[in-house]
């Protein structure tokens, strides 16, 4: 079975040490690092490499916007995000998002799309 490897950055300290104690007992589950400080997310989550990192949900249950950076360096990244002061709580993914348009028939078009300079047909 593999192991979970877990990066804590949830604020309140209090909520913080809850979360740990309810998952340190886990055989699965590593937690790898406790953040206290909330601008270190970004680089302790590009250290330790976790598969999750937990998180303070703290404005109108949205995750808090350095979560969206980290998502385009670790897309396997799994967040869980938890709101201290409500019954709140947000699991989150990156997903991958497929795109298609239809481009010219030709050598141009073709080239074009290598090189990012789509033309869309009909335009």
């Amino acid at each position: 079975m593999k192991t979970i490897r877990v990066l804590v950055a949830n604020r309140p300290r209090l909520m913080r040490d809850l979360v740990m104690a309810t998952i340190a007992d886990e055989p699965n589950i590593e937690i790898v690092g406790e953040i206290q400080d909330g601008g270190e997310i970004e680089a302790l989550v590009d250290d330790m490499d976790p598969d999750v990192l937990i998180v303070a949900l703290e404005e109108a249950d949205r995750l808090p916007m350095e979560c969206y950076t980290i998502f385009q360096k670790h897309p396997d990244l799994r967040i869980i995000a938890i709101a201290a002061d409500r019954e709140s709580s947000l699991y989150c993914w990156a997903s991958l998002n497929i795109h298609s348009t239809h481009i010219e028939v030709s050598e141009n078009g073709i080239r074009n799309a290598l090189c990012g300079r789509t033309q869309f047909v009909g335009d």
